[in-house]
């Protein structure tokens, strides 16, 4: 079993209240993984001909 499967079984498993506590987790993971992204987007000059 991959990892991946391995984490859809446990989140297929998780009760509603889980679910939601991990559902916001990832949510903000996601959103922190876009920010650093813009980050180093703008810091390497790839966002310079939009500006």
């Amino acid at each position: 079993m991959s990892k991946l499967e391995q984490i859809e079984k446990s989140v297929a498993e998780l009760s509603p209240e889980e679910l939601r506590a991990f559902a916001a987790w990832f949510e903000a993971l996601q959103a922190d993984m876009w920010d650093r992204q813009i980050e180093a987007d703008a810091k390497g000059g790839r966002l310079d001909k939009l500006a």
